[in-house]
């Protein structure tokens, strides 16, 4: 960025900005449809002052970093990973091969991807020790709390790990997180409901084998119903990464100091386990329980319009139209249904769902249906506790969060993540000693 009238940036490719204290003027160059923060922090009054700062909490209007892995147009409702639309994956797709693409930015040949199966397959096993370390919790511990710390454990178990510029070394860990992960989630529920812990299967594959450990008791083998494999398949495929928020932010955040994978992907967990962020869903079925029935709705809209309720399960930060996804998982509610039979709020979350897209209110405050509206029901009929929920998110996102590991640890232009501040406390306070203050 220079001053005007010396630059010799593309002005129709630009920013003018003008400072009213100074009188000056700057073009700041557009690139991708954005501006370097740091070209701002050139406009300053003189040598001495700080320069221009962008404060923006939440990061709503602030790129942390250019990625290739998932693209969203919350105008249209868009949402593809690497260039696939979401539609054609949940529908055509599975879940290893999704990883597959995630990770490696493109789909698998046949020999590419019987490789990639084989090895996640053979890593589903954890140490032993993983096993005593997470028996070692309460009998009442939180399934997403097990979760994040025996994640963040497997660091002791591969120190190995550290090595993050080997690419080889790299790929290694990416295989047991996303092998290991099904493992860890399906023991942390056994352990909520003091069931013994179940090894993995491999003969099955990725999706049946967790549902083998989290519900195999005396029965030699267990086998789910292929519909059931099928809906849970296509909810970690919807899950499986959605551009910077708030959980990949946090794998990307700590990542930038260059900690090991596992490290950084325990801090997106950590995330996910807040209720802003992965308990969405279990809210859904608060509220539609709340409801009680369809004769209820309306009040109830009422409610809402008063302000007096919250309609959960509709709007997105980023989407200002239908959530590509909730289709998708509407679609797997209707397939689950088939084999668990009808949940009765299904009902309320139609009718819920009908009045809502009709009515001028939400629709002009483009009020769509999420992610979240469908899948707690979904999960509920799969008999999972609300607590599980953000344990089955974050299986689901860990293929997500490893590209977007990956992709940061081959990012030349990453540096340490060390946002700014503004500054509001007091300034050069006089220390008065304990002697005299306390007088």
């Amino acid at each position: 960025m220079t001053d005007v009238p010396a630059a010799t940036e593309d002005k129709n490719q630009s920013l003018t900005v003008r400072d009213n204290r100074t009188g000056s003027e700057y073009d700041v160059p557009i690139v991708d449809g954005a501006i370097q923060a740091a070209d701002l922090g050139k406009i300053r009054t003189d040598e001495d002052t700080p320069g221009i700062a962008v404060y923006d909490p939440g990061f709503v209007n602030t790129a942390s970093c250019r990625s290739a892995v998932t693209f969203i147009d919350g105008e249209k409702g868009i949402l593809e990973y690497r260039g696939y639309p979401i539609e054609q994956l949940a529908e055509k797709s599975n879940f290893l091969e999704v990883n597959y693409l995630l990770i490696h930015g493109e789909l698998p040949t046949k020999e590419q991807y019987d490789n990639w199966v084989h090895e996640i397959t053979y890593h589903t096993f954890v140490h032993e020790n993983v096993k005593t370390f997470m028996q070692g919790f309460r009998y009442d511990a939180h399934p997403m709390g097990m979760l994040m710390a025996s994640v963040g454990a497997l660091s002791t178990f591969y120190p190995d790990a550290r090595n993050i510029s080997d690419p080889d070394n790299r790929h290694m860990q990416i295989v047991r997180m996303i092998a290991k992960m099904p493992t860890l989630g399906a023991w942390s529920f056994r352990h909520a409901q003091g069931k013994p812990y179940i090894y993995p299967d491999n003969e099955l594959g990725y999706t049946a084998n967790f549902l083998s450990m989290l519900f195999k008791m005396s029965e030699k083998k267990f086998e789910a119903d292929e519909r059931l494999v099928k809906a849970l398949d296509v909810l970690f495929i919807l899950h499986a990464d959605h551009e910077q928020n708030c959980s990949t932010n946090a794998v990307r955040s700590v990542g930038s100091s260059q900690v090991d994978p596992y490290s950084a992907v325990a801090a997106g967990v950590g995330a996910l386990y807040g209720p802003l962020h992965g308990g969405a869903n279990e809210a859904v079925l608060r509220m539609l329980r709340r409801i009680g029935s369809k004769e209820n709705i309306p009040s109830f809209i009422e409610g809402v319009k008063n302000g007096n309720e919250k309609l959960m399960g509709f709007g997105h930060r980023v989407y200002k139209n239908y959530d590509p996804r909730a289709r998708i998982i509407k679609k797997s509610a209707e397939d689950v249904f088939e084999v668990t039979g009808t949940n009765p709020l299904l009902d309320i979350a139609l009718e819920l769902e009908k009045i809502a897209l009709e009515d001028d209110y939400f629709v002009s405050r483009k009020l769509y249906p999420n992610v979240d509206f469908y899948s707690g029901l979904i999960y509920e009929a799969f008999q999972f506790p609300p607590e599980m929920f953000t344990v089955l998110f974050a299986i689901g996102r860990t293929p997500g969060w490893l590209a977007q590991w990956l992709e940061l640890v081959q990012d030349k232009e990453q540096k340490i993540a060390r946002p700014k501040q503004i500054y509001t406390g007091d300034r050069q306070l006089e220390f008065v000693p304990a002697s005299e203050r306390w007088k």
